[in-house]
């Protein structure tokens, strides 16, 4: 029993000291060298403090702030034990709402973010949330329908607020992959610099 015990022990402490601690721990090394704004979090500052990720998104409902695609997450509801209510952007509760495309509930949420909303089509991230609730990004046509109510808002020429968007716009990777896309949290933080 022992000559087929001992053998399988070392396999599982040589497998889980070269797979699960050294593999690991090189690769960390590797992004911090290599890469090591992205393998600490990608944080944004503004001022000398810490305002966010470039790679989680955040919720801004303020008017004169461009608003990120709608986010599913959610928390415990304190008032139901066991229920959960709507918590937007929620990193500790990452995941999609599981609505499918004949549900009642995802029609119902889609014309509650709509009602009046404007001209139609509608971009398809603005009508859902993202897979995981956490989307930094919007299409540039999302951020260009909110144009017109955050040059109002702050007071600005409506050409001057979409001049910005134009200049955030993020292109494919290695120009291949994905869509174009504006990056919420830094489009803020250009319009509040841009006072």
């Amino acid at each position: 029993m022992r000559d087929v015990l001992r053998p399988a022990l070392a396999a599982v402490v040589l497998f889980t000291l070269g797979l699960g601690l050294a593999l690991p721990l090189g690769f960390t090394g590797l992004a911090l060298v290599l890469l090591p704004r992205e393998a600490g979090g990608s944080l944004v500052s503004a001022e000398g403090r810490l305002v966010g990720s470039s790679l989680l998104g955040q919720s801004f409902s303020d008017p004169r702030h461009f608003h990120p695609r709608p986010s599913a997450t959610t928390a415990p509801d304190p008032d139901r034990p066991g229920g959960t209510r709507g918590e937007p952007y929620n990193g500790a509760a990452s995941g999609a709402s599981n609505l499918g495309p004949t549900s009642a509930a995802l029609l119902a949420a889609v014309r509650q973010r709509f009602a009046g909303a404007g001209p139609v089509p509608v971009p398809a991230d603005a009508a859902t949330s993202s897979a995981s609730g956490l989307d930094p990004h919007i299409s540039p046509a999302t951020a260009l329908r909110q144009v017109a109510r955050v040059a109002a808002a702050r007071g600005l020429p409506p050409e001057r607020v979409a001049s910005l968007v134009l200049a955030h716009v993020e292109g494919r990777e290695l120009g291949v992959l994905g869509e174009p896309r504006v990056n919420v949290l830094r489009l803020n933080m250009a319009l509040d610099a841009a006072r």
